[in-house]
């Protein structure tokens, strides 16, 4: 979870602030015990803050500790100047929390600072009451935020090829990241993954290989899909991997298409394998990589990831069953296996995995990482741009299962051999088509949708949100 830090602030006259002490360290207990029963990691400020210098060392303290949102709390009447010289000493966000105690002024605290505040233009969120769990719910989506928003800035995407295939929405304005973002980017050519595919350990390439011929449904044809091309799909990860490492780069996304496809072999696997969590050696962290290079989406998919904490899906808006209300997610192999059961255990995952031979669309062959996706309440989401101002495209949604001859039908419908995801989302079938800004969408498992609205008002951008009527 986030690292929050609680700095509770008092009277400036002494004597009020020795008679009032034990009130507000017993209010910032009662909220710090619940923080961190909700799991987050929380940073104290020490004494009470009732002087000048008081406010500015504190601030400065949990500054230093790293944390993703700063509360400043108010369980009686505060002097507003210790708000500000606090919030001076602590660059990051803020969220101002007043007690609702009637014995003492709390909320007068609370508002005389947010006034004060907001005359110098700092931004600031607001909340009030008890600590039940309403108010730790409220106060850990905008620590998520934070902590989502926080995480982008100094981070390094590794951009793998050009735009693909004309795909205007693919590419973002580099500066624009930058300055909205602090994201740097790398410029890689799609020649490190031949180059470094091919000098792969053979051993390395086997062991992944019956790593999936022992846990999946592998399904060769001795032409678009064999052992040696799986072992080449899998050394194209092994290449990415050690791109990453030798970058340092947080999150990346492939071209792919048409260069690989067409003359070495899909990004399937690699793509699949980077952001789901494990491999043939073991667990590990899912590491964003988005399909087609799609700068937008991987950023899109960071901040999922780093909001909800799991694997982020990947998929093309494919076709829209309008007799079952019921949108079919689908790109070629790009879902991570972990979407197949959301289970911990790869092996529960990988027996719903086949690997199919690539279409015709991809003549280098390799395998099309296909499963059905499991079914559960999803967040889906996408940055998108109009007219150069960045907007966050936001909706619910479910992923459905259907019985086997259903499921069987409605992939044969479009192309049977990639991974589907059947959702069922929270927005009207029109008004979805007429203003979505993109081909991707995003999700992950839930309603994250407090922490994204959180994150576009802390990033300054626009919410887009989807709801049915």
């Amino acid at each position: 979870m986030a690292r929050i830090g609680v700095i509770s602030i008092s009277d400036g006259r002494e004597h009020v602030h020795r008679g009032v002490r034990d009130f507000v360290l017993g209010k910032e207990d009662a909220l710090v015990g619940a923080l961190e029963a909700a799991g987050h990691e929380v940073v104290r400020g020490g004494e009470p803050v009732g002087s000048n210098v008081a406010a500015t060392s504190a601030a400065r303290q949990v500054a230093a500790a790293g944390v993703d949102l700063t509360v400043l709390h108010y369980a009686v009447w505060a002097f507003p100047h210790f708000t500000m010289l606090a919030a001076d000493a602590t660059p990051g966000p803020l969220l101002l929390l007043a007690s609702i105690d009637p014995t003492e002024p709390g909320m007068v605290g609370m508002l005389a600072a947010g006034g004060a505040l907001d005359q110098i233009g700092r931004a600031h969120t607001r909340l009030w009451g008890a600590p039940d769990d309403a108010l730790v719910a409220d106060i850990t989506a905008r620590a998520d935020a934070a902590h989502a928003v926080g995480a982008l800035r100094g981070s390094t995407f590794g951009r793998i090829g050009g735009r693909p295939m004309g795909m205007n929405t693919a590419v973002a304005n580099t500066d624009q990241w930058q300055r909205l973002f602090g994201v740097d980017v790398e410029e890689i050519d799609q020649w490190e993954i031949v180059r470094r595919t091919e000098a792969a350990d053979p051993a390395e390439l086997r062991r992944g290989r019956e790593w999936f011929e022992r846990h999946a449904n592998v399904h060769y044809d001795g032409k678009k899909l064999t052992p040696d091309l799986l072992e080449r799909q899998i050394g194209t990860y092994v290449a990415m991997r050690g791109l990453i490492e030798e970058h340092r780069l947080d999150f990346t996304g492939i071209k792919g298409q048409p260069e690989l496809t067409e003359h070495f072999c899909t990004m399937d696997v690699a793509e699949a394998l980077l952001n789901d969590p494990y491999d043939h050696n073991g667990p590990k962290d899912p590491h964003v990589c988005a399909t087609e290079a799609d700068m937008d989406g991987a950023l899109t998919m960071q901040l999922l990831k780093h909001v909800a904490r799991t694997p982020v899906l990947f998929a093309d808006v494919r076709h829209y069953h309008g007799d079952r209300d019921i949108w079919d997610l689908c790109n070629s192999g790009q879902h991570a296996t972990w979407y197949a059961a959301r289970s911990d255990d790869p092996a529960d995952n990988l027996a719903k995995v086949h690997l199919f031979p690539e279409v015709f669309f991809f003549p280098a062959g390799g395998a099309s990482v296909q499963h059905i996706a499991a079914p559960g309440r999803m967040t889906l989401a996408r940055l998108t741009r109009i007219d150069g101002d960045y907007r966050l495209q936001l909706m619910l949604g479910d992923f459905e299962n259907f019985d086997e001859a259903t499921t069987d039908a409605l992939t044969k419908q479009s192309t049977p051999e990639w991974p589907h995801a059947f959702a069922r989302l929270d927005a009207e079938a029109p008004d979805f088509l007429s203003r979505f800004g993109a081909n991707h969408i995003h999700a992950v498992p839930g309603d994250v949708r407090p922490q994204m609205r959180a994150v576009t008002e802390l990033l300054g951008i626009r919410l887009d949100e989807f709801t049915r009527n």
